[in-house]
């Protein structure tokens, strides 16, 4: 038993903001390598063949075992009875083994190898699957695709066990404290790694004038390398923590089956979880299209080769600019008079200064970098104010007007100023920093809200059960986008498939226009979700606006 007057690690502060830095920055680097082939969706499409039902087959792969398999019960099962720092290291090496499958399917040694042979002859037809038409490959779909889909599903588990283990992590460290801000701040700095695939995945891929898209997912591999270390250091903290409290993590509350039964029948928990679904199913699949979007709707001109916004020396200036930006934007939420105010300018500046340099290297995929950049600043300030004012249901509904907000000014207003290169990108960089901001209120506000509706015994499973929710809809809705896209643009495949198209002048001439809408209307699903929850909470008193900090 622990003395009385003895702190805990988790009662220092800086301590238990140690021990989430770390789990951050390990859900950072899965976050680059899941969005790693995005900004290069039309290297794929050239060099690969991957047209857009291919690229959408293969994004929405990533949560294909989760969702049919139900691993994500099961690593709620196993984050439950193991605890979290097994889960942890579990999940870190799982993603690395798929991130490594994902790396061989599309680099040079496995074209013309005999597993491309099997792969091109093989998983045309899977029974039951295809009847129901959820197979996660289809006949005539590039081997390399279905071989980096399978590794991508490999990589999936991982991550979403990652995920509910940080969460459940952070409830265990930071339960009855600034709970609300650390998951936000938690989110935010891991969504700095959008940013990072966004500007180096293109680089990496073009690198010394050769075009190999493999290089960019080697660049992942070794991070999800660094984020096992990540979680091999928490580990040894977690257990100190034990220690102290004389808890034995992996003897506690065996699960029991009941237990799912007792959060499947709440009708609150439901609304959360459609809520959730809805929400990120509006966001993650569309940071997969995001780049080509943009690449569609506005004409860049690119610089001259032998410029110095033409070269590769650039990216590595830009991401210096937006780590100051994140940095200072960040700490700003730790200060307070003066320094605060200096921050705040610096972060401002840098960001302006990001903002031109995107301009100068005409690239969509360092204008659709900024996303995370407001997110990383005003997220903690919305955790925060849930700490300590409430007003979670609330803020889930203003992020869906945001969210409907963007999608459809991103469907008809964008389109209005092509050929208008500085009108274009000036109304991209708005729109996807609200898009960010919109982004930054569910982390802040969601996530927070989920012990208070069901028992801590169980809150790995519920968590399980609420990513596995969202997981249907980020397997549905890569593949649909790429579906749409294909059902929208019929003369463009057409002329693929006539070869009187270059494919990479077809990958940057789709019309966008339908997949965005049906993004758009997922947010206004989101908000009919949200107002119900509201009421619900004002009729059954779950707390759900009100502080997270106690006493």
């Amino acid at each position: 038993m622990t003395e009385k007057n003895q702190p805990l690690l988790r009662d220092k502060e800086w301590v238990r903001w140690t021990a989430l830095m770390f789990l951050a920055f390990a859900m950072f680097c899965s976050y680059i390598f899941m969005d790693i082939l995005s900004p290069i969706k039309d290297l794929l499409e050239s060099t690969r063949g991957w047209d857009s039902d291919a690229f959408g087959t293969y994004a929405g792969s990533e949560t294909f075992l989760n969702v049919f398999i139900f691993f994500l019960i099961i690593a709620g099962i196993i984050l439950d009875k193991m605890g979290v720092r097994f889960t942890a290291l579990l999940s870190g090496l799982v993603m690395l083994i798929g991130a490594t499958i994902n790396w061989y399917a599309i680099t040079e040694m496995f074209r013309g190898s005999e597993l491309e042979t099997w792969f091109t002859e093989h998983l045309n037809y899977i029974p039951l699957f295809d009847e129901l038409g959820v197979s996660p490959f289809y006949k005539g779909m590039p081997a390399s695709a279905k071989f980096a889909a399978i590794g991508f599903m490999v990589f999936g588990c991982g991550v979403e066990m990652a995920g509910i283990t940080v969460s459940r992590g952070i409830v265990k460290w930071f339960k009855g404290r600034e709970m609300a801000m650390a998951m936000g701040s938690e989110m935010a700095l891991a969504r700095l790694g959008v940013a990072t695939c966004m500007i180096f995945s293109p680089v990496f891929a073009k690198m010394h004038g050769i075009t190999d898209v493999s290089r960019s997912a080697a660049f992942g591999v070794i991070l999800l390398l660094i984020a096992l270390m990540m979680f091999i250091v928490y580990f040894f903290m977690d257990k100190k923590l034990d220690a102290q409290t004389g808890e034995e993590e992996e003897k506690d509350d065996p699960f029991r089956i009941r237990d799912l039964g007792k959060i499947l029948s709440s009708g609150v928990f439901w609304l959360v979880a459609l809520l959730c679904v809805l929400y990120y199913s509006a966001i993650f699949p569309f940071q997969k299209y995001a780049v080509n979007m943009l690449q569609c709707n506005i004409d860049f001109v690119a610089p001259h080769p032998s410029s110095f916004w033409a070269s590769d020396q650039v990216a590595f200036i830009q991401y210096f600019v937006m780590l100051v930006v994140a940095a200072t934007s960040f700490i700003s939420n730790f200060k307070k008079g003066l320094m605060k105010g200096v921050l705040l300018a610096t972060s401002i500046i840098f960001l302006i200064i990001f903002c031109y340099m995107s301009y100068e290297r005409q690239s969509a995929e360092s204008i659709f970098a900024v996303f995370p950049l407001l997110a990383v600043g005003i997220t903690p300030i919305l955790g925060k104010y849930v700490d300590n004012k409430g007003k979670a249901a609330t803020m889930l509904m203003l992020g869906s007007i945001l969210l409907i907000i963007c999608h459809l000014t991103f469907a008809f207003v964008l389109p209005q100023f092509k050929g208008n290169n500085i009108g274009g990108i000036a109304l991209a960089f708005v729109t996807i920093l609200v898009l960010g901001s919109s982004f930054s209120l569910v982390p802040a506000a969601l996530w927070p809200s989920v012990p208070k509706l069901v028992d801590s015994k169980v809150i790995g499973s519920a968590y399980a059960l609420i990513f596995w929710i969202q997981n249907i809809g980020l397997w549905l809705f890569p593949l649909l986008i790429g579906k749409v896209l294909n059902a929208s643009n019929p003369e463009i495949v057409q002329q693929l498939a006539d070869g009187t198209i270059a494919p990479e002048v077809a990958s940057v001439s789709y019309n966008y226009t339908n997949p965005l809408m049906m993004l758009a209307s997922l947010g206004i699903l989101a908000l009919v979700m949200g107002f119900w929850l509201k009421i619900e909470d004002k009729r059954k008193g779950y707390g759900l606006e009100k502080p997270n900090i106690t006493g």
